[in-house]
C-alpha cells in the first residue's frame, strides 16, 4: 500500500521530481539471490501497435470502415505483468482477455512508449538471466526459434569476477545487453521481410519511432528487478516488473489518454499518416533506425521535458559486455529479403543492414511525394 500511495504523490510532481534523480541508475547486486529454474522460454511476442491511434485496418486488400484499434493506454489501465511463458498469453492479448495492457501511452521524458516491447524485453532478459547465470565464464549456447535467420545466444569462455555478487550483476547486465540485441534483430527482420502470422505484412512496424527505446527501457526495468533480488520465481519477477513499470511511468511523465491523442494528432503528417489503414507500410512516416544502447527517445516536437537518456554500460565489473556474449543469426529456412549469411549475422553488422533499409525507405518516400 505504502508504494501506491507513494507512486501517486509522485504523480502529482513527476517532472520535477525526475528532473533531480536518475530514474533507472547503474545498479549492482549487493548480494546473491536466488534464481528460477526450468524457465520456459518467451513463447512469442505480445501483439505491438501500429504508431497512431484508432487505427482502422484493411484485410486483404479490401478497408474494414467498421473496426478500429485503439491502442491508448494510461497509468490506470497498465494491469498486471505477465510473464510470457505461453502462446495462450500472445491469445489473450489479441482478444483483449489478458491481465496485461498492451499499448502506446506518451511520456514526457520518454516520449511514445510501446508497453508491450518493454514487456517483451524485460521477459527476454529475465528469462536469459536464468539461463546465464549458472554458466558465466563458459563457452556455452543455445537457439531461440527463427525470425528470417536461427538466432542463437553464444556465451564466449572468460575468468568471471571473483566476488560472486559481482558475477550475479555481470550475469544480469549480459542478460539485459543479449535481450536487446533480439529487439534489435527483429526491427531488422520485420523490414526484411519476417512473418509471425503468414501472410500478414510487419513492415508497418519495423523501426517504429517508439520501438528499440521502449525495448531498451524492458531491459533496464528488468536488470534493476534482478538486482534486486526479484528473479527467484515468476511470481516474484512479474510482481516487481508491475511496481518497476508503473514507478518508471510515473517518473517519465505519463499523461493521460486524452493528452497521449493530442500528442498523436501534432505529429500526424510528420510521424504518421491517420488517413492510412493497417497494415500500409507507410501509416507510419517517420522511423528511427538508430540500434545504439546508449540512446534518447527519439526527439518529439513541442516537448519541452528534458528527455532521459537510457544506457547499458559497455563494461560492467571490469568486463566488457560484448565480449562475452552475443546474438547469432544463422542461415534460416526463408530469408525473404535478407541475403543469407556466409557463416553468420554479428550484432556488429546490424547497424549496416538498418542503414540499407534507411536508405531504401528515404527512395520509396521521396516516390511517393513526386
Amino acid at each position: 500500500m505504502r508504494f501506491w500511495i507513494f507512486t501517486l504523490l509522485l504523480g502529482v510532481t513527476s517532472l520535477s521530481f525526475a528532473a533531480q534523480r536518475d530514474i533507472l541508475p547503474i545498479e549492482q547486486a549487493r548480494r546473491v539471490w536466488p534464481v528460477a529454474q526450468g524457465l520456459t522460454a518467451p513463447e512469442s511476442l505480445r501483439p505491438c501497435c501500429a504508431f497512431g491511434y484508432d487505427l482502422q485496418v484493411r484485410a486483404v486488400g479490401v478497408p474494414i470502415p467498421v473496426y478500429q484499434i485503439g491502442n491508448v493506454l494510461t497509468l490506470s489501465t497498465l494491469g498486471h505483468h505477465r510473464y510470457n511463458d505461453s502462446a495462450l498469453g500472445a491469445v489473450k492479448n489479441i482478444v483483449g482477455l489478458s491481465e496485461e495492457g498492451n499499448g502506446l501511452i506518451y511520456t514526457h521524458r520518454g516520449g511514445f512508449i510501446d508497453i508491450a516491447h518493454v514487456r517483451d524485453t524485460a521477459d527476454h532478459t529475465f528469462y536469459l538471466f536464468t539461463q546465464i547465470y549458472s554458466r558465466l565464464g563458459q563457452d556455452w549456447r543455445f537457439f531461440y526459434s527463427e525470425e528470417l535467420g536461427v538466432r542463437r545466444i553464444q556465451l564466449h569462455a572468460f575468468n568471471p569476477p571473483a566476488s560472486m555478487p559481482e558475477r550475479y550483476t555481470v550475469a544480469a547486465w549480459l542478460a539485459g545487453h543479449l535481450a536487446f540485441q533480439l529487439a534489435q534483430w527483429h526491427e531488422i527482420a520485420q523490414w526484411y521481410g519476417f512473418q509471425s502470422v503468414p501472410g500478414f505484412s510487419e513492415e508497418i512496424s519495423a523501426f517504429s519511432p517508439e520501438d528499440l527505446y521502449s525495448n531498451l527501457l524492458g531491459a533496464r526495468l528488468a536488470i534493476n528487478v534482478i538486482l534486486h533480488g526479484h528473479a527467484r520465481s515468476v511470481e516474484s519477477y512479474n510482481a516487481a516488473m508491475e511496481k518497476a513499470l508503473y514507478k518508471a511511468m510515473v517518473q517519465l511523465g505519463a499523461v493521460s489518454k486524452a493528452e497521449t491523442e493530442k500528442k498523436f494528432r501534432e505529429v500526424d503528417g510528420d510521424w504518421w499518416n491517420s488517413k492510412r489503414r493497417v497494415p500500409d507500410k507507410f501509416l507510419v512516416l517517420n522511423r528511427n533506425y538508430d540500434l545504439s544502447e546508449n540512446r534518447y527517445p527519439t526527439p518529439v516536437p513541442f516537448e519541452k521535458a528534458k528527455p532521459y537518456r537510457l544506457v547499458v554500460p559497455v563494461t560492467v565489473a571490469g568486463v566488457t559486455l560484448s565480449q562475452i556474449g552475443e546474438l547469432q543469426i544463422h542461415t534460416g529456412s526463408d530469408m525473404r529479403g535478407l541475403k543469407a549469411p556466409e557463416r553468420f549475422y554479428l550484432p556488429s553488422q546490424f547497424s549496416a543492414l538498418a542503414e540499407q533499409a534507411k536508405y531504401a525507405d528515404q527512395i520509396q518516400l521521396q516516390q511517393m511525394k513526386k
